[in-house]
């Protein structure tokens, strides 16, 4: 489940392939449903998926402060995209047999956050299977196992970014 990075246009992308073993209207609502987001989203979401909706992250640890975002695509069970503060979040969901694929796409301006992000989503992704399968969560440093592994593969320009101010890397 290893994220790959790619250019877009003038930004860079994050993308995730997360084959799960749950059919996609299970999917969906782990995506979308806030008792399911709390197991793996980093962080709260207020607000509707409507197109046009605005939405509210909060850090439920009080981490830092509350920021905006919006709602740029809604089509159930299959697709999901909202604004996440400058990060654009894509969430599309195939059927594949009795189960399903997940695609995370993080779409963002900043280069040098790229491999502490993508360490991030690779933990969360985690969470989100664990959460889905019923089976214990990754340990708790499990950021700082797998973010090395970013860094070699993106390069030192994607790695100048580290852990902000009040988080620590789990």
């Amino acid at each position: 489940m290893k994220g790959t990075l790619e250019q877009a246009g003038q930004r860079w992308r994050l993308r995730f392939t997360r084959e799960l073993d749950h059919p996609v209207p299970r999917v969906w609502q782990a995506v979308t449903e806030p008792r399911h987001l709390e197991t793996w989203f980093p962080q709260r979401i207020s607000g509707d998926w409507v197109v046009g909706a605005p939405l509210t992250f909060s850090d439920p640890q009080g981490r830092g402060p509350d920021f905006g975002g919006e709602v740029l695509a809604c089509e159930p069970p299959s697709l999901l995209e909202f604004r996440w503060g400058p990060d654009v979040i894509r969430l599309e969901i195939a059927a594949r047999g009795e189960g399903s694929t997940l695609t995370l796409l993080d779409t963002f301006d900043e280069l040098g956050k790229a491999a502490r992000d993508a360490a991030g989503w690779h933990v969360c992704l985690e969470f989100l299977a664990s959460h889905l399968d019923g089976t214990p969560e990754p340990a708790k440093n499990f950021w700082t196992q797998v973010h090395p592994g970013y860094v070699s593969s993106f390069g030192p320009e994607a790695s100048v970014i580290g852990v902000p101010a009040g988080y620590e890397p789990g």
